[in-house]
């Protein structure tokens, strides 16, 4: 049985819980213990693939297709593991199994209630995904006080029954504010959020205090006394450079002993922390910076930017430029700036590359397509992804192989040259509005060509699946073949997850490849339709796009091939 932590946040949204679980996790697994994770999302969504990115951020996609909130990227970055879509709860889901199994008849009569049927479910769920590991880090979505944690929380207090106090532990990851009009740290906000938490029968062993500075004495002394709990159990978070130098941080308080003591486990190994530490340092203080300019369109909701629709892009230039000894600063660019003046374009001559992002529908669309030719024409280093890869093609098409007006289908319908465009498979889910189950999501095999750039830069960084004896462990461990594909044991293989509905169309590929655009890998899908994966463009300084999203397989010591060597190619 694990030992169960969960962490849940007071006074407001969006105060560092899921890079607090991942750094915790962390710091246990360097104490030599298994670790795994669960975000919960009180929201009635099924998931978070229908959620705007500029209201909930980025959408990230676990490797067995599931559509899941950001905080996942994190708690796999920091973890160096793949955690499965039954690791994120949300509200929708558990009402919606309960309500399939009474309908369905397997309550045999019973009368369904929210007591005991929803706490019921959601420690089934809870007990599910933390099996055989040594610790499970649980984290409660939204502020303590929401209405919407209810049956969470009380589903929290079921389970420490169940399993003994000594076995739970829980955290409270609270908010310092610093009025500008007095400037002092005010503790009252997160007075109430303990009041609040121990209303729920819930008494935090520990509190994480978030704050633009360190908490100082005078105030660590009100909390306690507020909370009754030990002076040295109230550990300070301020706001730092890099969510990577959190793990450190927490170590300084020493976290990872007294969270151990609480459960009087005696650790497994020492930490060793040097290569983290180094990474940490290039993120931050390299004395060596590249600039990338970012085109994209999810960047703005009201008065305000929300860079967080990308974190998973961003943390992974991060990761490659850590690995280089460089620091990636990134320059937000609204592609529609470029289809009200096309002369903002030589701006992007003021950067070291330029990435095109995933995306969804027609805004802003005819701005990344000038973006994509201006970086092809003027050598400028590129890096295309999902709808970026799409749109490199139709900008290539247009411009090179003379089809004017090449288009995609998701933006044009009657477009005379549609090079990218839907599956017939997903047109009848689509037409019933069953936008849910219409996208490629999860990890798909591609089989990539041996005298490519991309094959090279995978097989440098290790990320090959070349071995025949694991394309058969790979086979045989999946349970959904269809994303491997057809593969037989002289492929040379890798995996990245995906999220898109739309694809290249292979009317096209071989007018496109003629005219000197090389499609670098493929999927082959068992009907024998090949899914283009990679293009390149071989004479240029780095133009390479994937219809894949290789950010999501990214880490800081395992940076992600594309992202390495398209930082690299901006160093240079």
């Amino acid at each position: 049985m694990p030992q169960f932590i969960v962490v849940s946040g007071g006074v407001i949204s969006g105060v560092g819980k899921g890079v607090t679980v991942a750094s915790i996790g962390k710091i246990l697994q360097e104490y030599g213990f298994s670790v795994t994770a669960i975000k919960i999302d009180p929201y009635i969504n099924y998931d978070a693939g229908t959620l705007r990115p500029t209201e909930h951020g980025e959408v990230w996609v676990t490797y067995d297709g599931g559509e899941i909130d950001q905080d996942l990227g994190n708690y796999e970055r920091f973890l160096n593991m793949d955690i499965p879509k039954k690791n994120n709860l949300t509200t929708g889901q558990i009402y919606k199994k309960i309500i399939d199994d009474e309908r369905a008849g397997k309550y045999l009569g019973k009368t369904v209630q929210f007591i005991p049927h929803i706490p019921d479910e959601i420690k089934r769920r809870i007990k599910d995904a933390s099996d055989g590991y040594d610790f499970c880090i649980i984290e409660v979505g939204g502020t303590i006080g929401d209405y919407e944690n209810i049956p969470f929380l009380f589903a929290m207090k079921s389970i420490e029954r169940d399993i003994g106090k000594e076995n739970m532990i829980y955290i409270l990851v609270t908010y310092l504010p610093i009025p500008s009009h007095i400037d002092e740290m005010k503790t009252k906000p997160t007075q109430q959020a303990i009041r609040m938490l121990g209303e729920n029968g819930i008494f935090a062993d520990f509190i994480i205090c978030r704050a633009k500075k360190e908490l100082d004495n005078v105030r660590k002394k009100k909390i306690e006394i507020y909370a009754n709990i030990r002076s040295d159990h109230i550990i300070s978070e301020p706001d730092i450079d890099t969510i990577y130098r959190i793990p450190l941080d927490l170590e300084k308080d020493k976290m990872g002993m007294k969270i151990l003591n609480e459960f009087k486990i005696i650790p497994r190994k020492n930490p060793d922390w040097t290569e983290w530490k180094n990474l940490v340092n290039n993120v931050t203080n390299s004395g060596k910076d590249v600039t990338i300019a970012m085109v994209c369109k999810y960047i703005n909701i009201g008065d305000y930017g929300l860079k967080d629709s990308y974190v998973s892009v961003n943390q992974a230039l991060q990761h490659a430029g850590a690995n280089l000894g460089f620091s990636v600063k990134i320059k937000w660019i609204d592609s529609k700036k470029f289809e009200e003046d096309e002369n903002a374009l030589n701006e992007l001559k003021n950067y070291d590359g330029i990435i095109v992002p995933g995306g969804f529908g027609a805004s802003g669309v005819e701005g990344k397509i000038k973006a994509i030719g201006f970086a092809r024409k003027n050598n400028i280093p590129f890096l295309g992804l999902c709808y970026g890869m799409q749109l490199a093609i139709v900008e290539f098409a247009r411009n090179v192989c003379n089809m004017k007006d090449a288009n995609t289908t998701e933006v044009d319908e009657k477009t005379e040259y549609p090079v990218i465009k839907i599956l017939e498979s997903q047109k009848d889910l689509i037409k019933d509005q069953k936008y849910g189950g219409t996208m490629r999501l999860g990890a798909y095999a591609a089989i990539l060509d041996e005298n490519s750039i991309v094959f090279e830069l995978y097989r440098k960084l290790g990320r090959l699946e070349t071995d025949a004896e694991r394309i058969k462990e790979i086979k045989k461990e999946s349970n959904q073949l269809f994303r491997l594909g057809v593969l037989n044991e002289n492929n040379k293989v890798i995996i990245e997850r995906h999220r898109h509905r739309y694809e290249v169309n292979p009317d096209f590929t071989k007018q496109i490849q003629d005219k000197g655009l090389i499609f670098s890998g493929y999927h082959l899908r068992t009907d024998g339709t090949k899914l283009m994966e990679f293009i390149e463009l071989p004479n240029h300084k780095f133009f390479i796009a994937t219809q894949s999203h290789p950010e999501f397989k990214s880490s800081l010591n395992k940076p992600s091939p594309l992202f390495f060597g398209f930082v690299k190619s901006c160093i240079k």
